[in-house]
């Protein structure tokens, strides 16, 4: 399968890196493929949000071993960085040590197995893969021995619809609609909220973070409003495990959220399924399947989820659940219908794996739709992964986690609400986020 070829991962964000770093322990040939101009791009653009988790989960083994090698010094084991943080402090430092092994301004557009479309089997285990990238220079092929896909759902936010599409008047909408969290330490996004209405769709993590930042707003700046739009029809738990939750700042972000709504901060509106976002002279009004409207908002924040970017994998034989969109033996593991404890079961690359030998998901991406991804979780993904490649077979299948719990375990996950994350770093990212933020900046 052409052993003389990298192994090519996709994404630079914690996940990516941290499989690069695994591989580069095990003496194997690695390339990274990042479309942005820095690593960690992604996590860059949630950089004014603080982490849940503390330094001391955000570092990942291999990383730690190749860094010391560079004069890095970790920082405090204890301190919950923001995402910018973690860019300056870790990932671009970790890029840099894995140099020239990352590429930047490489957009992945396609990958295959060399001379094999999706529907040919002769011969087609023994051919490497081929990655088609493009980047300034024009689009190139490249050889892989395998390929770890680690680009994250970032990229790809869930529209406002409630039946997971685009509402009549999304598009039209759009100068008004975000689906990231304001920055309201950037005047100018300050200035965007300050005065005026603003509606906040979602009940994940990542909403509740966006309410506590806007409340702020509401004390210092008269005729402020807020409106929490809610698909699920009571709060329920919806504020998390509070004191009973083993982040500690994950269950402070719920309670400082509860005490927003119970203040008249925030006005919660339940049972609104938007069926339509109807633009106005100066803003926009969501209206559910009953035809009932919201009061008109100068900005709408849509937190509703991510989920993966599939496009630019037709030819590749995937096996995901029909539901998540996550690897079929990783699916049962991680479905928001049946866990609500952030627990996870550990897993590696045997529940990672595809029909197509030697290719992999891994960090938020392999999520596919389900939320609240840790950076621990991704860290041992790629562990297993790196040592399968390796041929270190019983390696590969130990694996170990243990992760936080949330302490809220209440029947469904879900509950007719699509929980949201950031990809990519502590509980969710994405964001996003290959992670779910924690507290806002703004006090």
């Amino acid at each position: 399968m052409g052993d003389g070829n990298p192994v090519v991962v996709i994404g630079a964000g914690p996940t990516g890196l941290a499989a690069a770093a695994e591989l580069v322990h095990r003496g194997l040939p690695v390339l990274v493929l990042e479309q942005g101009a820095t690593a960690g791009a992604a996590v860059a653009e949630w950089g004014h949000v603080r982490l849940f988790s503390t330094w001391r989960d955000l570092v990942s083994p291999a990383a730690q071993t190749l860094l010391a090698t560079t004069g890095w010094e970790r920082p405090d084991d204890d301190a919950h960085p923001t995402g910018a943080e973690w860019v300056a402090h870790y990932l671009e430092p970790l890029a840099a040590a894995l140099a020239p092994r990352v590429r930047f301004g490489a957009t992945v557009v396609g990958v295959s197995r060399r001379g094999r479309g999706r529907v040919v089997d002769t011969g087609r285990a023994d051919e490497p893969f081929t990655v088609r990238v493009r980047a300034a220079g024009g689009q190139e092929r490249l050889l892989a021995r395998a390929v770890v896909d680690a680009s994250g759902t970032w990229g790809k936010p869930s529209p406002l619809g409630a039946d997971g599409l685009p509402v009549p008047g999304e598009t039209e909408a759009a100068d008004r609609l975000t689906h990231r969290i304001p920055d309201l330490t950037d005047e100018e996004q300050r200035a965007r909220y300050a005065g005026g209405t603003t509606a906040v769709v979602g009940r994940g993590h990542s909403a509740l973070t966006t309410l506590v930042t806007l409340a702020g707003l509401v004390e210092n700046h008269p005729g402020t409003r807020v409106v929490w739009v809610l698909r699920r029809d009571e709060l329920g738990d919806t504020f998390g495990g509070g004191e009973a939750d083993q982040l500690a700042a994950r269950g402070d972000l719920g309670a400082r959220a509860k005490a927003a709504v119970d203040s008249g901060r925030v006005r919660v509106v339940t049972g609104f399924r938007t069926a339509e976002a109807r633009p106005t002279g100066g803003g926009v009004v969501l209206v559910d399947d009953s035809g009932q409207e919201l009061e008109e908002a100068r900005r709408v924040v849509a937190l509703t989820g991510f989920r993966p970017d599939l496009s630019w994998l037709g030819e590749i034989r995937l096996g995901l659940d029909a539901t998540l969109e996550a690897p079929v033996a990783l699916a049962p593991l991680i479905d928001p219908n049946v866990h609500s404890c952030g627990t996870v079961y550990p897993h590696g690359a045997a529940e990672l794996s595809h029909p197509e030998p030697g290719f992999y998901l891994a960090g938020m991406k392999s999520y596919g739709r389900a939320p609240n991804f840790l950076a621990l979780t991704g860290y041992e993904q790629v562990r297993s992964i790196a040592a399968e490649i390796a041929g270190e077979t019983e390696a590969a299948s130990r694996v170990e986690l243990t992760l936080p719990e949330t302490g809220v375990c209440s029947g469904s996950g879900l509950d007719e609400e699509e929980p949201t994350a950031v990809d990519a770093g502590c509980c969710g990212g994405p964001a996003p986020v290959e992670l779910t933020a924690t507290r806002s900046t703004s006090p």
